[in-house]
């Protein structure tokens, strides 16, 4: 089990989860986890929670349905405020109350669904969202659009076709000479269709200049929490190093 502990709490009406580690951060370092479609959480998850209380990093996981992370209404999640503005307003309005921490303090950190509302994040708002790492980012998500499965029930709400979502996926977010300072993505080759994605998103930041770091050759089963909880030391490694350097820069 977490040597920390978790707490619900209730922002803007809805349920996030709050990590206490035992010996938090002096500087009040803090992580917004973004959980995938499947909604699963990190409350029981021991490789996750052991690099958090490693490193003395605070998080809060919001809960939001099947929403992608979009700047769109999602009736799933709430009728009048979309997923990326909770994040961006609520959850850190709520991170500066609690703890006075503020950007650039707080990281972004995403698993599938969550990977890419992580990165989609960070490229739309760099300069509140400069440290973002995503896990199996599932970026091209318009390739779901017309999977019947429920999982994807909701992006055909907020979505007229499988293009107009292909036009709002994190690649073409991208701003040439306005991006987040520290990137950092993985995803097994094993994972179709979305290593394919990654890689494409790797070939136009190497493109256009904006560095980031990435491990597309890992494997470890595929997509899923095998493969996230492989990754999650590194990953975890990386904004914890970042945030320190961010305060150093600041």
């Amino acid at each position: 089990m977490p040597a920390g502990r978790w707490s619900p709490v209730e922002l803007a009406g809805h349920e996030c989860e709050v990590y206490e580690p035992p010996r938090p951060s002096e500087h009040g370092f803090t992580v917004i986890y973004l959980h995938g479609v499947h909604l699963n959480g990190l409350s029981d998850n021991e490789a996750f929670c052991a690099e958090f209380d490693r490193y003395g990093l605070r998080v809060v996981a919001p809960r939001a349905g099947r929403c992608w992370w979009v700047d769109r209404i999602c009736p799933e999640f709430d009728p009048q405020l979309t997923p990326f503005r909770f994040v961006q307003q609520d959850v850190v309005s709520y991170v500066a109350e609690t703890w006075g921490t503020r950007p650039p303090a707080i990281a972004l950190l995403g698993t599938s669904m969550g990977g890419q509302g992580a990165l989609r994040l960070a490229f739309r708002q760099p300069n509140t969202f400069p440290l973002a790492a995503a896990i199996s980012p599932a970026i091209d998500f318009q390739w779901r659009y017309d999977d019947p499965a429920d999982d994807y029930e909701a992006m055909r709400a907020m979505y007229a076709d499988a293009e107009s979502a292909r036009q709002d996926t994190a690649t073409l977010h991208v701003h040439p000479l306005n991006w987040p300072r520290n990137l950092w993505f993985a995803c097994d080759p094993a994972d179709d269709p979305w290593h394919e994605s990654t890689q494409k998103l790797h070939m136009k930041l190497a493109a256009l200049g904006i560095p980031h770091e990435y491990d597309l050759e890992t494997t470890a089963g595929g997509h899923g929490f095998g493969y996230y909880n492989r990754m999650a030391p590194v990953a975890i490694k990386f904004l914890a190093e970042r945030l320190d350097q961010e305060r150093l820069r600041v």
